[in-house]
């Protein structure tokens, strides 16, 4: 599905990515690993053409991105939640749910697919709410939601724990694992106060297991990364230099590469 090869990045003469090489096949569940500062969160955005790349190639189904603009991968199919989710925090839940149906309108999306809502009920509830009176992990569902507003076949997330409470992060953890794992199957999270165990885990089981779409993910907590992502990429120093399915992943791995 997502190949890279050779992908070279620079921020000015700044060299950050060296050489990158990956293979995101289709139906997988991928996490980028790594240190702070290793390249993750740029590599991320170099495949969605937010910075840009002087040599490689980069192509999703055989269709180079390499001078494709951000609002084409959308098209082709690539959903992304950045990290710090950056929703608009004045706009309502319902407003910024609309923001993702701009490059879904090619498709015959006018209105947020129901689906949204059978994932995540809580937003359905808070419709009228403002963004920034969210909590985090209300947050990373709505940053997901807008996401899966255009059905996207490939979703990427930089960091979906970052900033939220241990005990929410299970439950997205499981959405988007069922989201790659089964398309067609009905999926719902229960509805739960947002401090309830593992939102976040049980949002990305989902996502995976039950519609099917391909994940490629940066995470630094080892435990999720381990139950959400059955391949591995540890970069370092902006290259990537250990990839593996996810029970390869050595001891000796995270005390060279990931441990601090």
């Amino acid at each position: 599905m997502l190949k890279i090869n050779g992908l070279q990045q620079f921020y000015g003469e700044s060299h950050t990515l060296w050489d990158i090489q990956l293979d995101v096949e289709k139906g997988a569940s991928v996490c980028l690993m790594g240190r702070n500062g290793v390249g993750k969160t740029t590599l991320l955005k170099a495949i969605m053409g937010l910075v840009p790349v002087r040599g490689g190639t980069l192509e999703m189904d055989g269709v180079s991105l390499i001078d494709a603009k951000a609002e084409k991968r959308a098209e082709l199919g690539i959903g992304y939640v950045p990290q710090g989710r950056e929703i608009f925090p004045l706009l309502t839940v319902e407003e910024n749910l609309k923001t993702g149906l701009r490059a879904a309108r090619q498709y015959g999306i006018k209105k947020i697919p129901d689906q949204i809502f059978d994932i995540f009920p809580v937003l359905k509830d808070m419709l009228n709410r403002r963004g920034g009176d969210l909590s985090g992990g209300q947050q990373q569902q709505l940053a997901i939601g807008r996401a899966l507003v255009l059905n996207p076949r490939l979703l990427i997330l930089d960091e979906p724990t970052e900033g939220i409470q241990p005990n929410i992060v299970s439950e997205i953890g499981d959405v988007i694992i069922r989201l790659n794992r089964s398309r067609g199957t009905p999926i719902m999270l229960p509805k739960t106060n947002p401090n309830d165990l593992g939102e976040v885990h049980q949002a990305i089981n989902t996502i995976h297991q039950q519609l099917g779409v391909t994940v490629l993910l940066v995470e630094q907590k080892l435990p999720f990364a381990r139950k959400v992502a059955d391949r591995f990429c540890i970069m370092d120093r902006g290259r990537n230099v250990a990839i593996g399915e996810m029970n390869q992943l050595t001891n000796e791995m995270v005390k060279q590469y990931l441990t601090v």
